[in-house]
């Protein structure tokens, strides 16, 4: 039996792709906003993503080894994170409609160090001044990608840091669920959870518009890319330490400038840097002082 910790190359790979997948969905949603709503994208964006959960799920062995059992102590946390993620979606959303590609992509990664912060008061972590400054470093970082007070700033730029610190609630409460449920169980809850969630939102803000017939694989690739790269996301954190992967999700800042680049001819270079690169910083060195304490 190969053991996970054997695997941290092929977990790392597996963490790419996901990562690419990401930004491909974030690719089809910026498209098709011209056209419908974030919160009716963010609704079809479940809809269609329920089958990779759903799969996820029939293949979970811990699952099955449970006795495929449905209900669990901590229902209503898992629903709450379903709602968590509707408003994570809507918020990130709105940002790819209204901003450029890379720039809304890269303040979503201010999430590392939103989870720090959150996991003090939700988890009773404790943070020594190295996270804390790697906290402060990135924000710095954000807040240059922002440019607040600047003539380019503009109110749209909270959505993604909104959307980050949502994803952030979303992934530390994941940590609060009991040790014997398993992650795809987690996962499906959300996912049920985000479908209701985004429906109703799509039907109060205004409804579904007509569904083009040729919009209707793009609606379906971006449902099934964020799903499948959830998917691949937690196969790749099984086989490694999360901080083994920690780093490499970074790949996803120039990853983003170049697919905005290409897709929609932006160039976005004095709004990302040097704040991008502090952001990546704050990040990795909290990535750095968490190896450090396990080592």
């Amino acid at each position: 039996m190969i053991r996970a910790t054997d695997r941290t190359g092929l977990a790392i790979v597996l963490s790419l792709i996901a990562l690419t997948l990401f930004d491909g969905m974030g690719l089809i949603i910026k498209l098709l906003s011209a056209d419908y709503s974030a919160a009716e994208l963010s609704a079809w964006r479940n809809i269609f993503g329920l089958i990779p959960a759903v799969i996820a799920l029939g293949t979970s062995r811990a699952w099955r080894a449970g006795g495929r059992k449905i209900k669990i102590r901590q229902w209503k946390l898992g629903l709450a994170r379903g709602a968590i993620v509707t408003l994570a979606q809507l918020f990130f959303y709105l940002s790819l409609g209204r901003m450029e590609f890379a720039t809304a992509s890269t303040i979503t990664y201010a999430n590392a160090l939103f989870i720090t912060a959150l996991a003090v008061p939700l988890l009773g972590e404790v943070v020594g001044w190295v996270r804390w400054s790697a906290v402060m470093i990135g924000f710095v970082g954000v807040i240059l990608v922002m440019q607040p007070g600047s003539d380019t700033f503009s109110t749209d730029a909270l959505f993604p840091l909104g959307a980050a610190f949502m994803y952030a609630l979303v992934a530390v409460t994941a940590r609060m669920f009991d040790e014997d449920v398993p992650s795809p169980l987690v996962s499906f809850y959300s996912n049920v959870a985000a479908v209701v969630g985004a429906t109703l939102l799509a039907l109060a803000l205004g409804g579904f518009s007509p569904v083009a017939m040729a919009d209707i694989p793009w609606l379906v690739a971006m449902g099934a890319f964020g799903g499948t790269a959830v998917l691949i996301l937690v196969v790749s954190q099984r086989m490694t330490e999360q901080s083994n992967l920690a780093p490499f999700s970074y790949f996803g800042i120039p990853l983003a400038f170049l697919l905005g680049w290409v897709f929609f001819g932006e160039t976005p270079w004095d709004a990302l840097f040097p704040g991008a690169i502090l952001i990546a910083a704050g990040g990795l060195l909290i990535v750095w002082r968490e190896r450090r304490e396990m080592a």
